[in-house]
């Protein structure tokens, strides 16, 4: 049991930390830094979060899901 709260702990906390990266395709990059108010460089970085929220919520929900099932299977055989 310890085990399994060993390595929850380690994926929440995996999945919490963030690392800044300045890694961009080359039209992209082209396009920010042309422009000088930045408008645009911050509504990007607001859809790339956007987008990344989505398999996150998914895997999420699913872990949940697959959680529920195992204890509801080790109450039954109980």
């Amino acid at each position: 049991m310890f085990k399994f709260y060993k390595v929850f702990l380690s994926i929440v906390f995996f999945l919490f930390i963030s690392v800044d990266s300045f890694a961009q395709c080359a039209m992209c990059r082209a396009v920010l830094e042309t422009e000088e108010g930045g408008i645009k460089a911050g509504a990007v970085n607001d859809g790339i979060v956007y987008l990344m929220i989505i398999p996150y919520l998914l895997v999420g929900v699913i872990g949940y899901m697959v959680y529920r099932i195992f204890k509801n299977k080790k109450e039954k055989s109980v």
